[in-house]
């Protein structure tokens, strides 16, 4: 196994050599959807979430929360997190679907022969390293290994992750629940995994990602948009498959 080499050693060719504007118009993508999540999240559900809780123990007669106290409850954690691990799933699929399976005509996938082991994608080790080649590539052996599938494993612990914090806060709600109405609860994260109701949250969530990668993989065929990677140039045939 080659050498690891620290990250620290390669510098960002992200950032190098741009002024502030170069950055920022460069980067403007990340920043304009970051901005789109933190004003929906916030501004949106946030404080939408935290009012319907707090007129939901008006309505049982419970006392009402600040919104630090509401930060901590079940009734956030789970909101949040059920939609977070349809997201990740979403993208995690998207990942390795490509990858391995092709759709002819469709701006989202890679030409028909072209799937799985035949991909026409250069060795990263037997390519040429300059002082912009990613560090994993460099260092060849388990860390390129991991490098290459890093994306998928990236949305994929997400997904996890979501999906244990989605159960962790949807078994506090419904234990708080239970309390409201005079009955035991006594749910835990993984006992509450169990439930159908764990289930019907998440598969809800689910099947609508699994449609909208089979609505962008299909639509691609027939539908332009000037301009975006995600759609076939406006002047080219139904049958041409990638972008």
């Amino acid at each position: 196994m080659g050498q690891t080499l620290p990250m620290t050693s390669v510098a960002s060719s992200l950032w190098r050599g741009r002024s502030w504007r170069e950055r920022f118009r460069d980067n403007a993508l990340s920043i304009a959807a970051l901005g789109l999540f933190f004003v929906t999240f916030a501004a949106g559900q946030t404080l939408t979430g935290f009012r319907e809780y707090n007129n939901d123990q008006r309505a049982h007669n419970e006392q009402v929360v600040g919104l630090g106290e509401y930060l901590r409850t079940g009734h956030f954690r789970e909101a949040t997190f059920e939609n977070w691990e349809s997201e990740f799933l979403q993208m995690g699929l998207y990942v390795l679907l490509t990858a391995y399976l092709v759709q002819r005509g469709s701006a989202e996938s890679k030409k028909p022969k072209d799937e799985g082991d035949n991909s026409q994608d250069v060795n990263p080790r037997t390519v040429k390293i300059t002082a912009d080649t990613p560090w994993p590539v460099r260092a060849k052996g388990m860390w390129l290994t991991l490098y290459e599938n890093s994306l998928a494993i990236f949305f994929m612990l997400l997904f996890l992750f979501s999906m244990l914090m989605h159960a962790n806060g949807g078994a506090a709600d419904y234990n708080a629940e239970q309390e409201q109405h005079g009955e035991a609860g006594g749910y835990s994260t993984f006992s509450y995994m169990a439930t159908a109701r764990f289930w019907f949250e998440s598969l809800q969530n689910w099947q609508s990602e699994f449609l909208a990668i089979a609505s962008i993989v299909l639509a691609s065929i027939w539908l332009r948009q000037k301009g975006s990677p995600e759609s076939k140039p406006v002047h080219a045939p139904y049958s041409e498959t990638g972008s």
